[in-house]
């Protein structure tokens, strides 16, 4: 599966899980949303984007722990008109 943010940035996705391009864990897929580490809302998945959406950050689920993996030279993509913020993604 092809993931980026809102604004182009590619992400990985293995297993379930969401990371970064530089590797680090973003969260984990729950339906088509993507949850952090501590189990808060990160982002709602639209086609190939991950788009912050505050009328969905209320929702929380229970934390879990994930390892990083390696980069990727992936190249970002044109931002994308969808509605809602870029999600705050560690790099």
């Amino acid at each position: 599966m092809d993931l980026f943010t809102k604004n182009g940035l590619p992400l990985q996705v293995s297993a379930g899980k969401v990371y970064s391009r530089s590797g680090q864990v973003v969260g984990r897929i729950k339906e088509d949303r993507v949850f952090g580490p501590d189990g808060r809302y990160v982002g709602t998945i639209v086609g190939d984007r991950l788009v912050y959406r505050s009328q969905h950050s209320s929702r929380v689920t229970s934390p879990f722990t994930a390892s990083n993996r390696s980069s990727t030279g992936r190249s970002n993509r044109a931002s994308s008109g969808i509605s809602g913020e870029e999600p705050d993604i560690p790099e």
